[in-house]
């Protein structure tokens, strides 16, 4: 969750394709630059892990495992298009659009949980990077429902299904928020 007040807050995602504005994505490359203070055109690991820390809630843990996802070359730094990747990760949590975004950027999100790039996600993967996602109950149980060839681990495919699966499930809530209950004068 975003630390309330921080520059992230007034960004906005596009509902529809969970992906930013031109508009805020210039803020976030000149923001990008004040970060980079040896301008270089990357952050190293302890500048990440202090700008994480000051706008989000995530502990020292899931800060570093973010930044080992994202340094996929292993260099101890990460460029714009990672720092980009890690907005877009963020906002939709803010945002309340957490569904949408695994499923518009399924592949992106395959690609994060996949640590050993095997191009399958165990449930150990899958566990450790739920706060990414804001999945908090039943991880086993979604694991297994989507798991369906039965092998414990997730193809992109199944992932697919699940991405699919938690926009139809996240629709279904904002419908039954919308409903209203009868009004106790249509009853008489």
């Amino acid at each position: 969750k975003l630390k309330s007040g921080c520059f992230l807050q007034h960004l906005h995602l596009d509902e529809v394709y969970c992906l930013l504005s031109v508009r805020n994505a210039v803020a976030l490359a000149e923001y990008f630059q004040l970060l980079d203070i040896h301008r270089k055109n990357y952050l190293n690991d302890l500048q990440f892990y202090c700008f994480l820390c000051y706008v989000t809630d995530l502990n020292k843990d899931q800060i570093m495992l973010l930044f080992d996802l994202l340094d996929q070359n292993v260099r101890g730094r990460i460029c714009f298009n990672e720092f980009y990747m890690v907005a877009c990760t963020l906002l939709p949590h803010e945002n309340h659009l957490e569904k949408q975004f695994i499923h518009q950027r399924a592949g992106s999100a395959f690609q994060l949980l996949d640590v050993d790039r095997d191009n399958m996600i165990d449930f150990n993967e899958f566990e450790a990077k739920k706060f990414l996602f804001n999945i908090q109950k039943e991880v086993k149980k979604i694991f297994k429902d989507v798991d369906i060839s039965g092998d414990e681990q997730l193809n992109y495919r199944e992932f697919k299904m699940f991405a699919v699966f938690c926009t139809d499930k996240q629709q279904q809530k904002e419908e039954g928020d919308h409903e209203q209950p009868p009004s106790r004068t249509s009853e008489l």
